[in-house]
């Protein structure tokens, strides 16, 4: 029996009271209106009320409420402040926190994965979780050849939680609409439904992170801890220490700030680039900032954890990104138009006016246009605000747009790691990380001139 939070009909009825809620409240803002109070207003605090229950339910929850809360958590920059601030808290606690699973439990997984004598396997193991997540929890222990080591152990019943969580939100995906403007959460849910059956396989997880581990293993900025063991349902890995990306964006310096910003956007455009792998899952519990970097104590390095979704990209990111990216940098409108039609970005069945497309692009990629850029919940807001209002022409050229499917991942994971930058106020040169690692972004002149100079340097 599954020991996910409580019964499965226990769950169905805390999800299923989620849109009775919606309901309810906006019968509470229809009344508001008729006394007199302004539309925006009263919008803001439905949006707040709603905001502040439905992270209240998914924080009680594992499995696919916490994970659609974990996706959604990212994206709070876009809100309105007085939105966002009252229910950040939960949200932070929400990326890297959740109600354990009974020792007892834990222990009978440990017995049926690892044999009865699972304890000779380790020297030292803490019974008390150092982090619980939506499919299962992480217990700090030390290796019997005296490696400290993490210890994940998945739920009992978490593939059945997950997928029940979230054929249950997606029911009522409309009503969650509104809370993140300018995002559509059916797909997210969907694409998160897809994945179910990766995330749960922890051989996949550990041959990703093993992957990253050895090519990361000499790298200056970023960490990835090996794997040391794998079965299913439980996955060994080294333990790394540092301080939780969460904990930098509510307590960290500015250099803090800014330094974890610019080693988040080099591993999100290096990974593919380094190991043919996309890290999937960008959310602040699954990094963290070591001191101790190149240039000494003083430096930070970036701790990556938690492999278990990735996007198998063979050749890196595609091609198209990067010149797509360029050629609207260049303001080469009709290029770019004809390079979203071949993508599939722009369906055959409808005709757009590329300069169109060129001004609703240009405002978004303005990070990549500058040397360095300072990323801000301000600057996120008036993204979504421009996208979600029904009156701007950003709008309506949007809904025209095609995602396909190749790109569903690779985009979910740039607005992720965009979110987190935004929640660090992060200050980042990240065109010196596009130029370096995103194929298809510096134009063919350059590129050969750069060629030619390490020709050079080599003889």
């Amino acid at each position: 029996m599954s020991d996910l939070p409580r019964k499965a009909v226990t769950r169905t009825a805390k999800l299923a009271a989620l849109p009775l809620g919606f309901a309810g409240r906006a019968t509470w803002g229809l009344g508001k209106r008729i006394v007199g109070e302004s539309a925006e207003i009263v919008g803001r605090e439905l949006q707040q009320r709603t905001a502040e229950q439905l992270f209240k339910v998914l924080g009680e929850l594992k499995g696919g409420a916490m994970k659609f809360g974990q996706a959604m958590s990212v994206f709070e920059s876009a809100l309105p402040e007085e939105v966002a601030g009252p229910y950040r808290a939960a949200l932070t606690k929400l990326q890297d926190a959740a109600p354990p699973m009974p020792t007892r439990t834990m222990h009978s997984v440990l017995a049926e994965r690892l044999g009865e004598d699972w304890p000779e396997l380790f020297l030292e193991f803490d019974d008390k979780p150092a982090a619980a997540a939506s499919i299962g929890q992480v217990h700090r222990a030390v290796w019997h050849d005296g490696r400290e080591v993490a210890v994940k152990v998945q739920y009992p019943g978490a593939g059945e939680a997950l997928l029940s969580d979230l054929n249950q939100l997606s029911r009522f995906a409309r009503l969650l609409g509104p809370l993140i403007p300018g995002m559509d959460v059916k797909p997210l849910i969907a694409e998160l439904k897809d994945r179910v059956s990766e995330e749960l396989d922890y051989d996949l997880e550990a041959q990703a992170q093993q992957a990253h581990a050895e090519e990361f293993a000499d790298d200056p900025d970023v960490v990835i801890p090996a794997v040391v063991h794998q079965c299913e349902q439980v996955l060994v890995t080294e333990w790394i220490d540092g301080v939780p990306l969460s904990e930098v964006i509510t307590d960290g310096t500015q250099e803090q700030r800014d330094r974890a910003g610019q080693l988040l956007s080099r591993f999100l455009f290096s990974g593919p680039a380094r190991t043919g792998l996309l890290h999937a899952d960008p959310h602040p519990g699954n990094f963290r900032l070591l001191p101790g970097g190149p240039d000494g104590e003083d430096d930070w390095r970036l701790g990556v954890l938690d492999f278990g979704t990735v996007d198998r990209l063979p050749g890196g990111l595609p091609d198209p990104i990067g010149e797509s990216l360029r050629m609207t940098l260049d303001g080469a409108a009709e290029a770019v138009y004809e390079l979203l039609r071949t993508e599939g970005f722009v369906k055959d069945s409808i005709e757009l006016d590329p300069d169109a497309v060129l001004d609703y692009l240009l405002p978004i990629i303005e990070p990549a246009q500058v040397e360095e850029f300072t990323f801000s919940r301000g600057w996120m807001r008036s993204q979504a605000a421009r996208i979600a209002d029904p009156r701007s022409p950003a709008h309506q050229l949007g809904k025209q747009l095609n995602l396909p499917p190749a790109y569903l991942l690779i985009h979910r994971v740039t607005l992720s790691t965009i979110g987190v930058l935004c929640q660090l106020g992060a200050t980042v040169r990240l065109r010196e990380e596009l130029e370096e690692w995103l194929p298809g972004f510096l134009a063919a002149d350059v590129l050969e001139a750069l060629e030619a100079e390490e020709s050079v340097a080599e003889a």
